[in-house]
């Protein structure tokens, strides 16, 4: 998804707001390993921005120096101009974490009542069950929940607060493919309010259909910043795709362009930078059928930029 707006501090500027998210040259070690090494991100507000990396990458440590939960080493960071413990005391800032906060033996709305009264200024409980897609369970005991219903309470419980930042680390976790549809429905429409919201996933075609931006890291440094689009073209090449029998992978990848070739039976995958002249010979030359011609996607961009090795 392109976008001519700017990104960072002179958007922040050009609106009036604060940043949503600024660090500036965050480091943090555990022991011998840098798990987070000279990261500088700036999220304006109203950005869907998708956080992205192999495990070990260094994005939960990140996320826990945006939410207080660690302090850097050296660097700064702050959510709309406030510290982060501040800013998530005010209630300008939630998190939907993976595991944890869940009390097993009440129902729904008793957690959801229950973290409302730990805050000056909620929305209704009522309003935040339909926002993320629980008020039919509002009665159910936590632990008979499934895993994705019990993703769907922490959503709600981070909504209580109305916060200007969500923070969601492996939202969609547990979630059957229409329960991740109707959750990123809610995101979207939140985000069209204004929020702003910062995602880690692991799942790249979450972050290729509802980012306005992708963040990746890979052994603790940012290696690609920017809107969807432009992230993929890092990458150069097609992929060409074709089914055919008795294929001779050594004299395809001799092709002028061709990076690589993989044959899994009749299916050919041909990585190159020349998918008119695979495309031409594969035609011409071959008994090739059903061929197809893709842009690189957002798989490839990831395994490119991440494939030297990761930090833990």
């Amino acid at each position: 998804m392109e976008t001519t707006q700017p990104l960072g501090r002179e958007a922040a500027a050009e609106s009036g707001l604060p940043l949503a998210v600024d660090a500036t040259a965050l480091r943090k070690s555990f022991g011998p390993v840098r798990a987070v090494d000279e990261v500088t991100l700036q999220v304006r507000p109203g950005e869907i921005v998708a956080f992205l990396g192999p495990n070990g990458a260094g994005k939960a440590t990140a996320i826990d120096m945006m939410l207080g939960l660690s302090n850097p080493d050296s660097g700064t960071v702050t959510v709309f101009g406030e510290s982060p413990r501040a800013a998530i005391a005010h209630g300008l800032v939630s998190a939907v974490l993976q595991t944890g906060g869940l009390l097993k033996d009440i129902s729904v709305r008793e957690t959801l009542e229950l973290t409302a009264s730990l805050f000056v200024d909620t929305r209704p409980v009522d309003e935040v069950m339909q926002r993320a897609g629980i008020a039919e369970i509002a009665g159910r005991r936590v632990d008979l929940c499934s895993g994705g219903q019990q993703q769907r309470l922490r959503f709600a419980m981070a909504l209580l607060s109305d916060p200007g930042l969500l923070i969601l680390d492996e939202p969609t976790t547990g979630m059957d493919v229409e329960g991740r549809r109707s959750f990123w429905n809610a995101i979207r429409a939140d985000a069209a309010r204004g929020r702003t919201v910062l995602f880690a996933t692991h799942y790249l075609e979450e972050a290729d259909e509802y980012a306005d931006r992708i963040v990746l890291m890979s052994r603790g440094r940012i290696v690609a910043d920017g809107p969807t689009a432009d992230i993929k073209n890092m990458v150069s090449g097609r992929t060409v795709t074709a089914m055919l029998a008795d294929a001779d992978p050594v004299a395809l990848a001799a092709l002028p362009g061709v990076d690589s070739v993989e044959a899994a039976g009749e299916r050919l995958t041909i990585h190159t930078r020349d998918s008119d002249a695979v495309a031409r010979h594969l035609l011409t030359r071959t008994a090739a059928r059903d061929i197809e011609i893709a842009a690189q996607n957002l798989e490839s961009v990831f395994l490119a930029l991440t494939s030297e090795g990761t930090a833990s």
